[in-house]
Order: structure tokens, then sequence, then C-alpha cells
């Protein structure tokens, strides 16, 4: 299987040279006029969930990542997500991260190479411990939408994300809290929180590797 120069940038990365939460925080929420909540996984927390990272090369060779769209009617509805889920008895993490992405978005998990994973995140609102692995496919993939878990299938450009002005910041009321929201708007619905942050995680690394080219 082919694979972009960034995939054998992960490959050869340690699990200690990941910039986890230095990188995730930046896109954590924070109290108005306070610290951004610490959220760095333990391991000892949480249900075990697992998600896909997607890349692929687009037909200029630039790195696209593959995004979903959540369904109002399950867990973290409405919000922009990798695909993925909690794990099953006895299934490892990555096999949640292909089975998930496979039910979800129909990604055949033969197609994807994983790279590896970067550094895991707790929720404590949801009480999920999440490991993000990044996974690599040749092209574009013929997708098939699960309508009951996803509304929409969402393509972004690496090089996209990396640019000023799609990343804001915003005030919003959540859970009767006003809190500094940094988001990146990139569609009609932002792409922020859990996401975001381990998002941020993966463009530190990718804006590393282009620094190194």
């Amino acid at each position: 299987m082919s694979t972009h120069p960034f995939f054998s940038y992960l490959k050869e990365l340690s699990q200690s040279s990941l910039p986890g939460w230095s990188a995730q925080k930046r896109m954590c929420p924070s109290p108005v006029n306070g610290k951004p909540m610490r959220r760095e996984a333990d391991h000892n927390l949480g249900h075990p969930s697992s998600v896909l990272v997607p890349l692929f090369p687009d037909q200029d060779e630039e790195l696209q990542v593959i995004l979903t769209l959540r369904t109002d009617s399950i867990r973290h509805a409405g919000q922009i997500s990798f695909p993925g889920g909690r794990s099953e008895v006895n299934e490892t993490p990555v096999e949640t991260a292909l089975r998930e992405s496979q039910e979800e978005i129909g990604i055949e998990p033969t197609t994807v190479n994983i790279a590896g994973n970067i550094s895991p995140l707790y929720l404590d609102r949801s009480n999920n411990r999440i490991s993000p692995f990044v996974g690599f496919l040749e092209s574009k993939p013929e997708l098939t939408r699960n309508p009951n878990e996803v509304e929409e299938i969402i393509f972004v450009q690496l090089d996209q994300l990396l640019k000023d002005q799609y990343l804001k910041r915003e005030i919003w009321e959540l859970q009767d809290r006003k809190l500094v929201v940094p988001f990146w708007d990139i569609h009609r619905v932002p792409l922020w929180g859990a996401t975001a942050m381990m998002m941020s995680e993966l463009l530190e690394l990718y804006q590393k590797f282009l620094n190194e080219e």
C-alpha cells in the first residue's frame, strides 16, 4: 500500500515525543477569565473509546481528513467528530476505531494503514477515555453514511486548518457557565471540543513534519 510521507513521519514517532496536553489545551474551552480545564487522559478513568483520524491525499497530494457530523439522536449530537465510539468486550482500541468507522461511514478496515495513535483524551462529562488512531488511505474512499449516526460526511484539507483565518474564539454559555470556546470555522457547524483538541495535536505534528521537509 502506497503512503504519504506524513505516514512515515508519524510511524517513526515515539509516544514520549507526542505534544499531548500542551497541544490539546489550545482548543480546550476555558472559563471566562480562567485557566483551561485540564482533561489529560488518566488510564484508570473512563470508558475506553477510540476514534479513527482518517487521512488521504487528494489529486494535488494534499492531505484531507474525514470528519462526521453526528445526528441529533446520538451521543455528542449535532457535533463534528471523528468516526468512533466505545469499545466492546475483548476489543483492542484500534479494533474499536476501525469497526466504528466501518459502521458509521463505510471505511473498509483493510484499506486503512494505521500510522499509530496520538495522545488519548479523557472527557469527564461523558466519562470517556478516547484513544485516537491516525489511519491513511491511498485515495478518497467511497463512503456510505449510516443515517442513524451520521448526518453528513465532511472532508477538510489539513492545510486549511493551519490558516489563522479559520481559527475563531467566542464566548458561549454552556451548562450555565460562560466559556471561551476556540473552534475552526470550516463548516456551518463549528469544529470544537474534544475533536478539536485531538485535531490540535495532529496539526502540531503535521506542522513539524512540513517544517522538516
